[in-house]
């Protein structure tokens, strides 16, 4: 009976085993097929995102859904409490900062694009024509911050102490050694600062915000940063997402022919591609 029945069990089990595989194997497929949800801000990140999008799907088999923002505080926040797979919208000095003030587990895994950061004036042709007491409107951000009191400096409105800004740090109006025309600086979100421009005399905007406002960087900006500057943006995951399979294939699929053709054919010089 013994010969007889042991085949039995053992068909069972093996029936056992291949049916939970199979169930092993489902749910991880499902959990793979979800789409990846990839935080953005909008105007250019989620124009060029909507391109990354459909590459994604064709050539990577990615579902990608994208999730839009208004400011720089909320997308890692939400990819840090797992709300998000990833986010792009930021460049390196700024992730470091936000990493170290609220120790997010958060890693950069690849080059998105550098957007420069330009001055614009509604009263003024150049920074030059900036008169005593002027007021000039910056991020309040410290990274960004940094890189608007570095650009006055490179355009000869005010001189920092030496070093500040440099080496990984951040300078701000107290690192201001020299201040001939005794420019008031105006601290706001960098959001807000489009809307500054009827009450002060010039404003350092982000691109994207700057796009999201009608200006156009390279005709109406009076001064830019260099397109050479560290101040790429990035894609953003959760580090211990970085050695994932769809890293790798939302990464491909941003760094891919088609959108590098599409920001320079779209943003003609405003966004440049960092990849």
């Amino acid at each position: 009976m013994q010969s007889k029945t042991l085949p039995q069990t053992l068909l069972k089990f093996l029936l056992a085993a291949t049916t939970g595989a199979a169930l092993v194997m489902s749910t991880g497929a499902c959990a793979q097929d979800k789409p990846i949800k990839v935080g953005v801000i909008a105007g250019p990140d989620s124009q060029t995102w909507q391109v990354v999008k459909k590459v994604a799907k064709q050539k990577e088999g990615l579902d990608i859904k994208l999730v839009e923002f208004n400011d720089y505080v909320q997308p890692n926040a939400a990819l840090d409490a797992g709300d998000l797979d990833a986010n792009a919208f930021q460049h390196q000095p700024y992730l470091d900062s936000q990493i170290r003030q609220r120790g997010y587990k958060i890693v950069n895994v690849g080059l998105t694009y550098i957007s420069p950061l330009g001055i614009y004036s509604k009263k003024l042709k150049s920074l030059k024509d900036l008169p005593q007491g002027a007021k000039v409107s910056l991020p309040n951000d410290p990274s960004n911050e940094n890189r608007a009191l570095l650009l006055l400096q490179a355009q000869g409105v005010v001189k920092l102490k030496a070093g500040a800004g440099a080496n990984g740090t951040n300078a701000t109006p107290l690192d201001i050694e020299s201040n001939p025309k005794k420019i008031k600086l105006v601290e706001l979100d960098a959001a807000q600062l489009p809307r500054s421009l009827d009450d002060v005399d010039a404003a350092a905007i982000n691109t994207n915000y700057a796009l999201s406002a009608g200006l156009q960087p390279v005709k109406d900006a009076i001064a830019r940063e260099d397109v050479h500057s560290p101040y790429a943006n990035l894609i953003a995951v959760r580090t211990q997402d970085k050695s994932k399979p769809w890293v790798k294939k939302l990464v491909a699929a941003y760094q891919s022919p088609e959108v590098r053709q599409f920001i320079n054919s779209e943003f003609k010089g405003a966004v440049v591609p960092s990849f």
